[in-house]
């Protein structure tokens, strides 16, 4: 196995380790603020050490190309392995955090709809809604979060928005790398 493949799954199983000591412990509660960025640490390490590694092997000049694809190379199995331990935690683990989010999404909509000048706005601006009680628009927007706050939207998300960053992460790390750590000598 690949040495930046190992260092993203060493990564991903130090991620997960510190999300199970949060949900354990219960250090952060119902906030998920600190678990991402801890998420997005662990990833832009797991480039970077995934990166200077195979650098340091190197016995001849690569391209920045190389250098990007090393990069992702580490962080493809970090979020692979993240997403689906999302799911799996998500879904199996603590499935009262999504009941939670829902709920919380659904309290939102009807206190927005309490208020009658957000009520006359949504009329006027959804036809539909027009000939609809103030109840029957609650139902209709409440299906929202219902359908779409569950574990794998989550995880998908997730994995999307890990694998744009890893791509980001990647090009700016070799950049750095090439320009400052690694500096090509004539």
């Amino acid at each position: 196995m690949r040495i930046t493949v190992k260092i993203g799954l060493l990564f991903a199983a130090i991620w997960i380790a510190i999300k199970m000591i949060f949900f354990m412990t219960g250090l952060t509660g119902d906030s998920i603020q600190t678990s991402a960025m801890i998420n997005i640490l662990c990833l832009l390490l797991s480039i970077s050490v995934g990166l200077y590694l195979v650098k340091l092997r190197a016995t001849e000049e690569t391209s920045l190309m190389t250098d990007i694809k090393n990069g992702m190379t580490s962080g493809v199995p970090y979020i692979l392995v993240v997403s689906i331990f999302m799911y799996i935690f998500y879904a199996e683990i603590n499935p009262e955090f999504i009941s939670h989010l829902r709920a919380e999404k659904v309290q939102a909509m009807k206190t927005r709809l309490d208020d009658p000048a957000t009520l006359a706005r949504l009329k006027s601006e959804n036809a539909d809604f027009e000939v609809m009680s103030k109840e029957q628009i609650f139902e209709r927007m409440k299906q929202g979060p219902e359908n779409t706050i569950n574990a794998k939207s989550t995880s998908v998300l997730n994995l999307l928005a890990l694998l744009l960053l890893a791509t980001m992460n990647s090009i700016f790390v070799a950049v750095i790398y090439r320009k400052v750590v690694f500096i090509p000598r004539s």
